[in-house]
């Protein structure tokens, strides 16, 4: 049981979720914002999330936040001042030379639909498809669709 309850410490850990969440008691938290749908075609979601503007700062500030994107607990990236970096999935570095705005935006909303095996949580899949346990975080996505088009476009500055 121990090895379990760790695991699944661990697993919230790596995807930036508060070990809090666990807690029977809500958090105050302020209501889900609306879900805005995507869609997929040819691997890639080319319409950014809500016609939002991403903010490659802000979009750099939330992939190094251990609470938001947490991107650094599975990949080495090119950010300087962060001691440690997961080595689960692959580097970023260069990531946007090789890959489109849009494929990167899928990577982002929900890598499953390119690799169905992928550990990598889906950071704006609909969230009547997620199975949460703290009733906190019902009916929200892990990413704000602003916060995903930030980090699409730090992503993208990654040459």
């Amino acid at each position: 049981m121990y090895r379990l309850l760790s695991g699944l410490a661990l697993l919230w850990m790596l995807m930036g979720m508060p070990i809090a969440a666990f807690a029977a008691s809500p958090m105050a938290m302020p209501a889900p914002e609306p879900y805005c749908q995507w869609e997929v075609k040819d691997y890639s979601i080319d319409q950014s999330l809500c016609g939002l503007t991403g903010d490659a700062e802000r979009g750099k500030a939330i992939a190094t936040d251990s609470n938001q994107g947490n991107c650094v607990a599975c990949h080495l990236m090119p950010v300087k001042g962060v001691e440690a970096y997961g080595t689960i999935g692959s580097p970023l570095m260069g990531l946007g030379a090789r890959y489109s705005e849009g494929f990167l935006r899928l990577r982002v909303v929900d890598t499953k639909q390119i690799n169905p095996l992928s550990i990598m949580p889906g950071f704006y899949r609909d969230p009547k498809l997620l199975h949460r346990p703290a009733k906190a975080y019902r009916g929200r996505t892990f990413l704000t669709a602003q916060q995903v088009e930030d980090v699409v476009a730090y992503l993208v500055t990654l040459k």
